[in-house]
């Protein structure tokens, strides 16, 4: 799916940053690119991270036919990498996880110091949302549907411009 055509003057690119998968490979977030995709980061220590993972999961799950990628970027220091795994499985989460990011990751991609933390990307790997704190199903949903149904507008819907 290409969603080419529409102007994006108010989308900024994502820094093409680089992370561990669970298997050690390095992953950078220009892999992303040809899909419309949701990046969160979070940690295991995160009350509302614990929460929001599994929505996301959920929603990966209904986005999964339309081409969008989701992933989970743990903040967590790598001593703390060996909970991941064990948590995923208990709590039924299915997302792919990456791991390296650290606070100062999200303050290059215009975050403060907190997560949870999205971002939503186009297939062109630009920055259209970016949602501080808890992400609701309804931005998700509203992101992700804005761009799969042809961009109405040039720029996401007020309600939702949170970047």
């Amino acid at each position: 799916m290409c969603l080419c055509g529409a102007s994006t003057a108010w989308a900024k690119p994502v820094p093409n940053l680089k992370f561990k998968d669970m298997a050690g490979h390095t992953v950078r977030l220009d892999s992303l690119r040809g899909h419309p995709a949701v990046v969160n980061f979070w940690a295991t220590w995160c009350g509302p991270c614990k929460e929001e993972l599994p929505r996301l999961s959920a929603l990966q799950a209904a986005y999964a036919g339309r081409g969008v990628k989701f992933v989970a970027v743990s903040v967590d220091e790598p001593k703390d990498f060996a909970k991941i795994k064990p948590y995923f499985e208990r709590h039924q989460i299915a997302l792919p996880v990456w791991t390296g990011a650290d606070l100062g990751t999200l303050g290059r991609l215009g975050f403060g110091n907190v997560v949870p933390a999205t971002l939503v990307l186009d297939g062109q790997g630009n920055v259209v949302g970016r949602i501080e704190g808890e992400a609701r199903d309804a931005d998700v949903r509203g992101y992700l549907d804005w761009l799969l149904d042809g961009r109405q507008g040039k720029a996401p819907p007020k309600r939702l411009r949170r970047y």
